[in-house]
């Protein structure tokens, strides 16, 4: 069974649920630490197939930490950081001025890079790629919250994209004008690692309807969480990239370098 060292959102009882419940629903095993602590060494004595870091602040690491990390990236474990206010730049993510910045598929601002979507922002599939390759975005396009903005690194790949839209009513009827594109699922590779970044949240409130994604419920619960209920289409993309950073069996790396 694959194993996987999930950082942030919080803590299990909270944010954490939907994620942790996501991984618990198609049996993948976790280890977790909350947001609020300190990261414990030890961990990286443990041979995880993927480090996921959301909303878990930089200054949580040391810089030698981090180091150790990439290391372990550049030897095969995979990385996915999933945004919000304490992932990437944010608004205490900092991610910016470590050297995570060499490793993920995507360049951060140097300026809080959060943007909170009051009006549409729906998801745009931009190329094929396995993780997403089973779901139905044309024909069911989701919508998200807010997100980081994030700018695409050369020869990695924009495999989703969030493009926002201004709604306005006039005599009777809406119209939506578009108002600009921004990476939301982007992937590479980093030495032998699988690489991606995820602009929006796994959870409230960054992850808007998304959470409602699909044509069925299914309910979920991890050990020491909270029972969630969301759409099946929303499990399954972040089940499958949490599978593809992993390099299970159907999901190798075919990333170019980047």
């Amino acid at each position: 069974m694959r194993k996987i060292l999930y950082l942030g959102d919080t803590a299990l009882a909270e944010a954490a649920s939907y994620l942790a419940g996501v991984m618990n629903y198609f049996e993948t095993d976790f280890d977790y630490a909350e947001s609020k602590k300190k990261f414990d060494e030890s961990l990286l004595k443990n041979d995880y197939d993927a480090i996921i870091i959301s909303d878990y602040p930089a200054e949580n690491f040391t810089e030698s930490q981090i180091d150790k990390i990439i290391k372990k990236v550049k030897s095969g474990t995979g990385l996915l950081m999933i945004g919000g206010w304490e992932s990437f730049t944010g608004l205490n993510g900092g991610y910016n001025h470590t050297a995570l910045t060499e490793v993920l598929p995507i360049i951060m601002e140097d300026f809080d890079d959060r943007a909170n979507c009051s009006g549409p922002c729906l998801i745009v599939r931009n190329r094929e790629h396995i993780i997403t390759d089973s779901l139905p975005f044309e024909n069911q396009a989701p919508a998200v919250g807010g997100f980081n903005k994030l700018r695409l690194k050369r020869f990695c790949n924009e495999i989703l994209s969030v493009r926002r839209f201004k709604a306005e009513y006039k005599d009777g009827k809406f119209e939506f004008l578009e108002a600009g594109d921004f990476p939301l699922l982007v992937t590479g590779s980093y030495g032998k690692g699988n690489v991606a970044a995820f602009a929006s949240d796994a959870a409230p409130h960054w992850v808007g309807p998304l959470v409602d994604w699909g044509d069925k419920r299914i309910t979920a619960k991890a050990a020491g969480g909270t029972e969630i209920e969301v759409g099946n289409w929303y499990a399954e993309l972040f089940i499958n990239m949490i599978r593809w950073v992993s390099k299970t069996e159907r999901q190798q790396n075919t990333e170019a370098k980047c």
